[in-house]
């Protein structure tokens, strides 16, 4: 679910014990030449361009497949487990992008992603890896992890996630805290979460 911030706009091997993920990269901070950009997915915008990008994707039909919050902690089962190798996974096919906090919630998922140069150019020669912007990185991480979910359960071909995701382009350094703070909280707002299910004020 979308945090409120400033200026918002519109079952296999043992469970890992998870409140929110580990930052990877060289450490994001947040730089205001790159991230002064308007919070709206705007028409035309180009989301490979240096920024800090805070993304949510649901499970199609808002399924609960990645776990259970247990005493306000996530607790990832095997298909969730999934969803954080192929996070941290993302470092090796993109040569552009450092990943920051994210949490894996029962039938969501949250991330910060820092694109660090332009999707447009050129990698090290010694670096294999690809420039790409927030759209080609969402859909390497679904694709990934519906391939290897969908071999886990012997589910061929069946949508894990729901066709689009939100994205949030990060203002400043407040903003960045504030939803770094959202995210590790999530597990324990779970209860009044509007992406819950069981919530009985979702609707």
């Amino acid at each position: 679910s979308e945090p409120a911030l400033i200026n918002p706009v519109g079952a296999g091997s043992e469970p890992a014990l998870i409140t929110y993920g580990k930052r990877r990269g060289r450490g994001m901070k947040y730089n205001q030449e790159i991230n002064h950009r308007q919070s709206i997915r705007l028409k035309g915008y180009d989301y490979s361009s240096p920024g800090s990008y805070f993304v949510t994707i649901c499970t199609q039909n808002r399924d609960c497949i990645f776990g259970e919050i247990n005493n306000e902690k996530m607790v990832l089962n095997e298909y969730g487990k999934t969803v954080e190798f192929t996070w941290y996974d993302l470092l090796n096919h993109a040569a552009n992008i450092e990943l920051d906090e994210f949490i894996v919630m029962p039938n969501h998922f949250h991330g910060i992603i820092n694109i660090i140069v332009g999707a447009g150019s050129e990698p090290a020669p010694t670096d294999n890896r690809n420039q790409h912007g927030l759209s080609e990185i969402i859909r390497q991480l679904k694709t990934f992890t519906s391939k290897r979910i969908n071999t886990i359960r012997q589910t061929p071909c069946v949508s894990v996630w729901q066709r689009n995701y939100h994205d949030r382009i990060i203002r400043d350094e407040r903003e960045l805290s504030g939803i770094r703070e959202y995210m590790q909280n999530n597990p324990s707002n779970w209860d009044s979460d509007r992406d819950n299910p069981y919530c009985k004020g979702r609707f």
